[in-house]
């Protein structure tokens, strides 16, 4: 029995909370921002004042969650740069970049994406890129791929960089290059850093503008049933925007931030320790520095990877080419255990088994050390050795996935062109990781994926198949899980493995009161509509902040959580 009026009340629904004590109910009660009570005792705690929601039947669940996005970048192409999808062929693409660029000033930059990893041999010759000049009628452009690694840009972006023939090839990259040795203006993984920080010292970004993207891309976030998520790559300006936002009471969502401790793609400065020296600073009620983000490798495409076996001969790689990694074993090993002795969790971007590999190994160190507190996750990890499977939940390491980067789609038929076909297509082996007790926590890299829709996420680890056609098969079908599992994915794991399990991935009372009216209950449709749920209405922390009728974010009603 509960003594405390309600500020608001569930009722006439189906609820699933996803807390053991009582996983369905019918009434949920909120107040101050958080669950109060749920079942009859919500119920008994209506009071004279309360706001009833009437949910006419329809199905509530916890606010969904992302442990790996980069809802920054997701605002920015929004509000400020060319945004397409990567299944554009070079004509379409061009056509696309001409229209854009006939509303810009005649010295403003052309920024945005994506095109598709496919198209990297096409676009890498004279011919595409004098074809590219005359799209973006002479101003710089520097367009992202769609794994963000990479980077095309014009002439005018090359001159301003002083990139030209007699540029060498920085640490980690490589400037492509013609036949008779002209930069071709592709910039493979550190090569564009040399583009970025040109462009960000001829174009800087203000806090303000950082501030605005950021919440642009949470209003997004937010229209998918979205309440929390852990930025996978997060600068020191990004992490002052958030501070801006939260401070003026509009952070709308639970944030983990990953801070930068290398870079060979965004060409942000500081990183390390240079962002590691301000994070006490800007911690804030819905803002949790807790994570330090570590590249590891690049991207099978590009030859990036590091693998324990050698690419396809044919892939145009130096012979037994197998990739390598950024950090070398000695020095990862210095990050992960000065970060765990001051309570600093990672998040690392492996795409190679060999890269999985050698974090395991590490891990093993750090918890051999006595450091059984930070987290770790494997951030995409498509490619796990069967030997190492068991080490995730030996070691307590989370799997962090994102579907779209595996189901069958542009960026899987590129992986196959890559790798011998058996290997290519042992991508993400999610039912043998559950099997073996690990952890798995859903991602988007939104907007690496085209959304960050995770009922489309849902759907391609239910049936490994691609949620919006286009592309036929399933993708080693027996790694499938189960609906309740993946729906456990972004959810209660992704809450543990960010370390918001205090307050996210249940409607426990106490925690904050997050949820999500859906389009319709996912258990009682067929799979093949449950890539078209929607959501109808989210809520952060008992106020209403996505309303599909009204197609628009509310202003907050009461408290937010603490």
């Amino acid at each position: 029995m509960v003594s405390q009026q309600a500020d608001l009340l569930l009722v006439n629904g189906v609820i699933d909370t996803l807390d053991a004590r009582m996983p369905r109910t019918h009434a949920l009660a909120v107040s101050g921002g958080k669950v109060l009570a749920a079942g009859e005792e919500a119920l008994d705690s209506r009071g004279p004042s309360t706001a009833v929601l009437d949910l006419a039947g329809g199905y509530v669940m916890p606010g969904l969650l992302d442990v790996h996005n980069h809802h920054l970048l997701a605002g920015q192409m929004d509000l400020f740069e060319l945004d397409v999808p990567p299944t554009l062929d070079l004509d379409s693409l061009l056509a696309a970049v001409a229209e854009y660029a006939a509303g810009l000033g005649p010295d403003e930059w052309l920024l945005g994406g994506s095109w598709g990893a496919g198209l990297m041999q096409a676009i890498s010759t004279p011919e595409a890129l004098a074809r590219f000049d005359a799209a973006t009628g002479g101003r710089p452009a520097l367009l992202k791929d769609d794994s963000k690694h990479n980077r095309w840009a014009n002439s005018p972006a090359l001159k301003l960089a002083g990139i030209d023939a007699h540029t060498p090839d920085p640490d980690g990259g490589q400037i492509l290059r013609s036949a008779d040795g002209r930069a071709t203006g592709v910039l493979v993984e550190a090569a564009g850093v040399l583009a970025e920080k040109t462009l960000a010292r001829l174009q800087p970004v203000s806090t303000g503008d950082l501030a605005r993207a950021a919440a642009r891309g949470i209003e997004i976030l937010h229209s998918y049933g979205i309440t929390g998520f852990q930025d996978a790559a997060t600068s020191l300006q990004l992490m002052q925007a958030l501070k801006e936002l939260d401070d003026a009471g509009t952070l709308q969502a639970w944030v983990v931030t990953s801070m930068q401790a290398n870079d060979f793609i965004f060409g942000t400065e500081p990183l390390g320790e240079g962002i590691i020296a301000h994070r006490g600073d800007l911690r804030s009620l819905h803002h949790r520095p807790d994570f330090i983000k570590i590249f590891l490798d690049g991207v099978p495409p590009a030859g990036t990877a590091a693998f324990i076996e050698p690419y396809l001969p044919s892939a145009g790689f130096p012979a037994c080419h197998c990739g390598e990694t950024t950090l070398d074993a000695d020095a990862l090993e210095i990050w992960l255990l000065g970060t765990a002795a001051r309570g600093i969790s990672a998040k690392i971007h492996c795409t190679g088994d060999a890269s999985v590999r050698l974090v395991l190994d590490t891990v093993a160190k750090v918890r051999a050390a006595g450091w059984d507190k930070p987290k770790y996750h494997i951030a995409h990890g498509q490619f796990v050795h069967p030997e190492d499977i068991a080490r995730f939940a030996e070691l307590n390491v989370t799997a962090d996935i994102s579907p779209s980067l595996w189901f069958p789609g542009v960026i899987s038929e590129a992986i196959a062109t890559v790798l011998p076909a058996e290997r290519a297509s042992r991508m993400q082996p999610n039912r043998s990781l559950l099997d073996a007790g690990a952890r798995i926590a859903g991602g988007s890299d939104w907007p690496v994926s085209v959304s960050p829709n995770v009922w489309e996420g849902v759907y391609g680890l239910v049936t490994r198949q691609n949620p919006l056609g286009g592309f036929p098969g399933a993708l080693w079908p027996e790694q499938a899980i189960t609906l309740e599992e993946a729906i456990r994915v972004y959810t209660t794991a992704c809450a543990e493995a960010m370390g918001i399990e205090d307050v996210a991935g249940s409607l426990a009372p106490g925690k904050s009161a997050d949820f999500v009216l859906l389009s319709a209950d996912p258990y009682t449709i067929p799979i093949d509509e449950v890539r078209n749920i929607t959501a109808q209405q989210t809520w952060f922390a008992g106020s209403l902040v996505f309303d599909t009728a009204a197609q628009t974010a509310r202003q907050p009603a009461g408290e937010p959580a603490a």
